[in-house]
């Protein structure tokens, strides 16, 4: 577990820099625009090779369950999970659904997060799911304040976005319910 948490250190710590304006500011300054975001994402590159790893030497090693959820919660996980791939496909094609959820890609990993603390019960799961869940808490909180300071504008776009994000996300969300969580994953989601 060790790993994970290591690799959840990494790749979250790297992400909450954008929540301290003023080291971030600081690492701008120093470094230059083009290194900052290199070294970013070669630090959240390497967190999160760690945190996939570390979940699935966690995962061999033997679950240690903490809570074992009814069947019912996987199923509303499920039902759950279908606006998670919409809005992270809006994230990047803003419209509507971006302007009216303002940080769409948050807003998923929150939505992923809460919805896999339901239907898994084993400590890796918890620690890996809650981590997430904490973080895009933080991280919308801190949006909030940077928003109110202009540091962050959420992008218009036009309403054709809304039907890409929409059609491919839930294509998406067929692709893993079907095949590609049991393939990527190595649990299947039926």
């Amino acid at each position: 577990m060790l790993v994970l948490v290591l690799g959840l250190v990494i790749f979250l710590g790297s992400h909450l820099l954008p929540t301290a304006p003023a080291l971030h500011d600081r690492l701008v300054a120093r470094f230059g625009l083009n290194t900052y975001k290199l070294l970013y994402s070669a630090v959240s590159l390497v967190g999160l090779v760690l945190v996939i790893w570390g979940y699935g030497l966690a995962r061999a090693e033997g679950p240690a369950i903490l809570y074992d959820p009814p069947t019912w919660l996987r199923h509303l996980t499920l039902l759950l999970m279908a606006p998670v791939f919409v809005l992270a496909f809006a994230a990047y094609l803003p419209g509507r659904i971006s302007a009216a959820v303002r940080h769409p890609l948050i807003t998923a990993v929150k939505l992923w997060a809460f919805a896999h603390l339901l239907a898994n019960g084993d400590a890796a799961s918890v620690l890996l799911f809650a981590s997430f869940l904490a973080w895009g808490v933080i991280d919308r909180i801190s949006l909030k304040r940077r928003e109110a300071a202009a540091r962050v504008a959420v992008p218009r776009g036009p309403i054709r976005n809304d039907f890409i994000a929409l059609g491919a996300g839930l294509l998406v969300y067929a692709a893993f319910v079907t095949k590609l969580h049991a393939w990527l994953i190595g649990v299947p989601v039926v």
